[in-house]
């Protein structure tokens, strides 16, 4: 039996958008091979939606009751002290501290029924960024059965590269630092069976020294009037490269390297990571945080034709007060640190990118994603905080072909399991992969079995 992906066709009015040509060998539909290649052909030129994605990962893992599945009929001990508005979502109410996304829901649509397998944030996060837990290490650093599958990110990117798409930038950046919980750092992030080629490169935003390039970082004494030199540029780039042990082959070296070269020597690649460029009105719009300006970079760099961009909320799952870098795990404070900090910084900034990417005409081919790697205990603990609960969370998705204005799934009435249309981020990797075009037949050709369903009811 041959399969032919999953994309929309105009070939015929009796083939549905999302469904699947399936060909016997036989030649039972009567198709002869030119015929099965024409489909094909029109299958390819109308391909996904998004050509661009951006994945705000939202480490730690938010409270779904606290953001956007609100109970405001659970007892107070499950409900918290927060009420609830409503959005452009006809009976869709979220918490009271994201005013601004409640009035963008006509561009988004919210999914309140995710599942995960596992509550330590090493597992989860590697479920949620490379859609298996396979080689995923939790706090107990005992690493899981089979080799990591690639981030998210690598295969779009690689994908994308094999299509034919060609930038000056590299295809997959992560603003941020390397996750960890505690000291370990979490699986999942880069290239994996893909090939180190295909790690991110890494940009870190500083509210006070803006934006860094830690993989360009080049020694003092190459000054840019000797970078015009390929030669030398090459042998720091080396350098650089022999701190970095875990780029992999040389063949990986030499690609990762090439492209070093080629965004050190782009213009329009060092104006995509310089803010500078944006007004003062565009970045206060944002919000002068890590996180908001970091989002700002997001839709700089999909303008200079990156096409997968994940922006890493924090780089530790803690708070600042627990030894972290302002991530989501709150098990102490949660209200105090949600009002304060992390509601309004997080409804400000996904609010201004989405109003900036619509405005553009970008938001109809980048499809942006929150999502963090579990949920929250529906019980509120005697800290005032709620523990891990991979049981049930939420996720908001927008553009790259998602209609807004939808709700997916309904969680029971403490948003502790799903009641109806349970779903894993197994599904929602499934949904970008196929809404950028990326087929079944062609994530066999990458050697990756194809896993999850498309969410359809985003589409």
């Amino acid at each position: 039996m041959l399969l032919i992906g999953r994309r929309p066709t105009r070939t015929c009015s009796t083939f549905d958008r999302r469904a699947f040509l399936q060909v016997g060998a036989s030649s039972v539909l009567w198709l002869s091979l030119a015929d099965l290649l024409r489909v094909r052909a029109a299958g390819a030129e109308a391909g996904g939606r998004a050509k661009a994605v951006i994945l705000l990962w939202l480490w730690g893992g938010p409270s779904q009751l606290d953001t956007f599945d609100p109970k405001p009929h659970a007892r107070l001990e499950y409900r918290g002290p927060f009420g609830t508005i409503p959005t452009r979502i006809p009976g869709v109410r979220f918490c009271e501290l994201f005013p601004q996304l409640a009035q963008q829901t006509d561009k988004l649509s919210v999914i309140r029924t995710l599942t995960t397998p596992s509550n330590d944030h090493g597992i989860a996060g590697t479920v949620g960024l490379t859609g298996s837990a396979a080689g995923g290490t939790g706090l107990d650093g005992k690493p899981l059965a089979g080799a990591p599958r690639p981030a998210l990110g690598s295969v779009v990117a690689k994908a994308l590269a094999g299509a034919g798409h060609r930038s000056a930038v590299h295809p997959f950046f992560v603003i941020g630092g390397k996750l960890h919980q505690g000291k370990k750092a979490i699986i999942g992030e880069g290239g994996g069976p893909l090939g180190a080629a295909w790690d991110p490169f890494r940009l870190e935003y500083d509210p006070v020294s803006g934006t860094k390039v830690p993989a360009l970082q080049l020694p003092k004494e190459l000054t840019p009037e000797r970078m015009g030199d390929r030669q030398q540029l090459l042998a720091a780039l080396g350098a650089a490269d022999r701190r970095a042990t875990d780029l992999g082959a040389a063949g990986a070296l030499d690609a990762y390297r090439g492209r070093a070269l080629e965004m050190l020597t782009s213009a329009r690649a060092a104006e995509g990571f310089d803010l500078s460029k944006e007004t003062d009105a565009t970045r206060d719009a944002y919000g002068r945080t890590r996180f908001g300006q970091s989002c700002l970079l997001a839709r700089r760099l999909v303008e200079a034709g990156v096409p997968f961009v994940q922006v890493n909320w924090s780089d530790h799952v803690e708070a600042e007060e627990d030894s972290g870098d302002g991530g989501w795990d709150h098990h102490y404070r949660n209200f105090q640190i949600m009002q304060d900090r992390h509601a309004p910084w997080l409804d400000q900034a996904m609010s201004a990118l989405l109003t900036e990417l619509h405005d553009r005409r970008m938001l109809e081919s980048t499809l942006v994603l929150a999502v963090g790697e579990f949920g929250r205990d529906p019980r509120i603990n005697d800290k005032a905080g709620r523990d891990h609960w991979p049981g049930c969370y939420s996720a908001l998705v927008a553009g790259g072909g998602v209609r807004g204005g939808r709700f997916v799934g309904t969680s029971d009435a403490r948003a502790a399991k799903p009641a109806d249309t349970p779903l894993s981020p197994v599904d929602l990797n499934a949904t970008v992969l196929n809404q950028i075009g990326l087929t079944s037949e062609q994530l066999t050709g990458l050697g990756l079995a194809p896993v999850g369903r498309v969410i359809e009811e985003l589409l």
